[in-house]
């Protein structure tokens, strides 16, 4: 639907990435692997490190993950175990070290083997983020996260260094948000694929600079030819639920393949980490600053978790969308739990029609969810 040569840049990315960090490891650059978006990747690019993505997105390593983790874990959870184990993503070689968080128990127990590979720093969340107890907590947790990447690298983290940080990366997530807000427009531009092959491999990429040149480009691009598009779009979808990346994208490609468009992705390889900025304010510790941010991310691991519902809720009617489909992955409680009330909640308060899927890396059930997807787009359409 865009711009092929475009889009071929960003599909190449974690290819050129890879390239690009193997060369500069061997001159000293350091690189630090991290697991999910409550990591502040600010900290790291203020240690001189360079940040990448390692979550596990693909089902082939995790054969390997289930000789040691059961078979009903979350997939998230066996593929990424499984990458360390078989030593097959460059990207976990290259880290000097991990930074993991306690987002659920299956993920906590897994670093705890996973340490055999590399050094990991376990960030300790609080269960709920309202509270003065839990910001304190979670203070402390990014202050010590700051403190053992100085002592790594042997390096100080200024304030001076964490305030370029925070305007750097926050200009990634204006880029982002941006680009994503695009599919506002009917019809929209972008295809769920489109988006997701762009937020998965920017990921990969060391060097912001380019990767925000290159977002902005593409945001001109896709918008000078808003309206000239005439392809016939069917219902607009709304994605929840669980992170999802390349390897991981059957439902995204099911929901298009049978008509209708993901036009935003709320999750957390989509609109969540760019929906808030850090605040750039000069007078403000840099540090509180940066534990507010990522404190305040709806994810289903607190309890209770009312920013989901609230950017629910507003990116319905932003993206003018007419359904939502909510992804869990199998073992993924707290998600699989939360779906309940978020449908709940998106039917009394927008009369949104919804549907859950809950399921897992393979393919083995790809035909039967073809069959609910499809009846539940020609139900929007009825």
């Amino acid at each position: 639907m865009i711009d092929s040569l475009l889009m071929e840049q960003f599909s190449k990315l974690r290819e050129q990435g890879m390239m690009k960090i193997k060369e500069e490891k061997e001159s000293g650059q350091k690189v630090v692997g991290m697991y999910c978006t409550y990591s502040p990747q600010e900290l790291i690019l203020a240690a001189g490190a360079y940040p990448v993505s390692l979550c596990g997105t693909k089902q082939e390593p995790i054969a390997a993950a289930e000789k040691v983790l059961p078979h009903n874990m979350c997939p998230l959870i066996k593929s990424s175990y499984g990458f360390a184990a078989t030593d097959t993503c460059p990207f976990f070689n290259f880290s000097d070290l991990l930074v993991a968080e306690t987002t659920c128990d299956g993920k906590k127990k897994m670093y705890e083997l996973m340490a055999q590979y590399k050094p990991i720093h376990l960030l300790q969340l609080p269960q709920e983020q309202a509270s003065p107890q839990s910001r304190e907590l979670w203070f402390q947790e990014v202050q010590k996260l700051k403190e053992r990447l100085e002592q790594e690298f042997n390096i100080e983290i200024t304030s001076d260094k964490l305030r370029a940080a925070i305007k750097l990366v926050n200009r990634e997530r204006r880029a982002l948000r941006n680009l994503y807000d695009l599919n506002q427009h009917i019809p929209a531009p972008l295809t769920g694929l489109e988006i997701l092959t762009v937020a998965h491999n920017r990921g990969f990429y060391p060097d912001k600079e380019k990767v925000i040149t290159m977002l902005e480009e593409l945001t001109t691009a896709v918008k000078d030819n808003l309206g000239q598009n005439d392809h016939q779009v069917g219902p607009r979808i709304l994605l929840t639920g669980v992170p999802v990346g390349l390897g991981s994208e059957k439902v995204i490609k099911l929901v298009e393949e049978l008509g209708g468009t993901v036009v935003c992705q709320e999750n957390c390889t989509g609109y969540k980490p760019v929906d808030l900025l850090i605040d750039e304010d000069e007078n403000k510790d840099p540090l509180e600053a940066i534990a507010e941010k990522y404190l305040a991310i709806a994810c289903s691991c607190m309890s209770p978790n009312p920013g989901r519902y609230e950017l629910l809720g507003r990116l319905a009617k932003e993206f003018k969308v007419d359904g939502v489909l909510d992804l869990t992955w199998i073992g993924c409680h707290t998600y699989n739990v939360e779906s309940y009330s978020i449908k709940k909640y998106l039917d009394e308060q927008f009369s949104l029609p919804f549907m859950q899927v809950e399921t897992d890396y393979s393919s083995s059930d790809t035909e039967q969810l073809r069959v609910r997807i499809e009846a539940f787009l020609e139900m929007i359409q009825a």
